[in-house]
Order: C-alpha cells, then structure tokens, then sequence
C-alpha cells in the first residue's frame, strides 16, 4: 500500500503547479512531505486507499478540498486536517489566493498497527484507534489550529542540517500523541460548505473583482444570490482568510498600484475606478495600505 502513496507523490511531484516538494521517510509507514504549490485549481486522482491517513498542515496561503460527497472544507495559515486517501481520491484542491505552503504526514495505518516507532509501544495508537477516531465513513476531520499545535507543526521548518531527521521524527511522535487526546467536538472543528455555498462564493468574488469601481452591500449580494448574509459572511471568510471588506479592499488598492505603476491616469480617475467616489479617502486609504501617498508612489 505504501507504494501506491510513493506513486502518488511521484505522480504529484510532477505537476507543472508545484514549486516545491521534498519527502522524508520518518518510520516504516509514515512520510513527511513538504512542499509548495502554485495555482487555482488541482485535480487529484488515486486509488481509493482506506488504510492511508493524510495529516494535511497549512503554513501559509490557503487551500481547500471539494471531496467526494459534496461537501468542501478550507484550511488557512495553522489549521490542520486529517482523512484517508479514500475520502480524497476522485478531489478536487483550490488555492483561493493562488498559492500554498503545506506539510502532508502520509500514515500507513496497517503498519502502525503492527510495526509501530517503540515509543507508542502500550499506548493504545495504533492505526485502527486513529481511524476510528477521525475517519470512518470516509469523512474529513479538520481543525482550527491552537498554540499546540503550531509549536508542533511549525517546528518540522527550518530546522538545521545534522538534526533535521531527528527533530521531524520526534515532533511526528509529538502529534501523534497529541492527536490521541484530541477533543473532536464541534468547538474545535472547522465548518464544512456543501459544493454549491462554494461556487455562489467564487461567484460572487469574480463579480466583485470584475467590478471593482461599484459598492455592493452584504445586504444586495445576499439577495441577488439567494443566500443568508450570515452564511455569505461566514462562508466568504473560510474561501478566503478574510471579510468580504478586507478582501476587496485589499485587492482595490493593489490595484490602484498597478494603475499608479503603468498608466498616466490621474489619482482622482484612479479613485473612481478602484470604487473611491473621494480622492481624499482614497489617498488615506491607500497611504493606510502601502505607506506612502499616491503621488509619492508613483513618483518611486
């Protein structure tokens, strides 16, 4: 079964997306791969392995999974989530802001079960304890992360040269451990959106960045969409790390750098076509966010 994970990630490793990759053999059964990708959309297709556990962590940017029952779930900047290979194998990965940095433990559960690290020797880990837990039926179990868990994670980075192997090899052990106590409740638990939340979502953000010189109320996409503003809120915010009002503004006032950058265009045209009616409140707002008038970017 292990081999077919090593086929997958060769197969991985090869998409003309992925900037970086690299992938460790911690424990007979177990793989650590690191790596970054760059792109919006990611199909994956493998075999539908029960036995293999992915612990998926996000370091940076964001990415989610539209799995096969229909439902899609998002992980950003320290959140993790575990499943099988068979809840991904017909899946498709989206980067909402077009890049991710992650790390992807990959567990072979038989092997856990009969072959596992001596130190877990009598605590009851074992890979049919971890399924049970976190992956019957196929389903998807991701978590916001906490103080724990990003000491946990974060330290298989930048780790030196002589102790690489040895500190990634503890620090797996580390989460197993932790992910033994774990409280799955729904406290913990990131929501989960059905496909067609998603797509009303993407949606409404291709209509937003299309029109970036109009004002569009909670209140008038809520209507126009057929959805509650508290579920277009909330689900805007899981896709993309941030309130719909950050999130365009951010995206206004890069673009009002480019415009600055390569066109002759006026600043009070500017305003108008990044949606600012005053040029006062956009050179506020644009000194806000890149830390220099307009005028005085544009002449740098």
């Amino acid at each position: 079964m292990i081999n077919e994970l090593t086929d997958l990630r060769r197969s991985i490793s090869g998409h003309k997306d992925l900037k970086h990759m690299e992938t460790e053999t911690l424990y007979p059964g177990i793989e650590l791969s690191c790596f970054t990708l760059t792109t919006d959309n990611l199909s994956v297709h493998h075999a539908a392995l029960d036995d293999i556990l992915e612990v998926n962590y996000c370091h940076s940017g964001r990415i989610g999974w539209k799995m096969g029952n229909g439902n899609s779930v998002y992980l950003g900047p320290g959140d993790f989530s575990l499943h099988t290979l068979k809840a991904c194998a017909d899946s498709v990965m989206s980067l909402p802001g077009g890049t991710y940095e992650g790390i992807t433990i990959s567990i072979d559960l038989r092997m856990l079960t009969d072959n596992p690290p001596e130190i877990l020797s009598g605590t009851g880990i074992t890979g049919a304890f971890l399924y049970d837990k976190f992956c019957q039926k196929s389903t998807v179990t991701s978590f916001a992360g906490n103080e724990r868990t990003e000491h946990i994670f974060s330290s298989f980075y930048s780790l030196p040269e002589p102790f690489r192997l040895s500190m990634q090899k503890i620090k797996v052990l580390e989460l197993l451990l932790y992910l033994s106590t774990l409280n799955i409740d729904a406290q913990n638990r990131l929501t989960e959106y059905h496909s067609e939340q998603i797509e009303t979502i993407r949606t409404i953000h291709e209509q937003l960045m299309e029109h970036m010189d109009k004002r569009f109320t909670i209140e008038e996409l809520s209507k126009q969409y057929l959805m509650n503003p508290t579920t277009l809120k909330n689900t805007f915010k899981s896709v993309y790390g941030t309130s719909i009002a950050a999130h365009i503004k951010e995206h206004r006032m890069e673009q009002a750098a480019k415009l600055l950058r390569e066109t002759d265009f006026s600043i009070a045209e500017i305003a108008r076509m990044v949606g600012y009616d005053s040029q006062s409140r956009f050179t506020a707002a644009f000194k806000e966010y890149g830390g220099k008038l307009p005028k005085d970017y544009r002449n740098h």
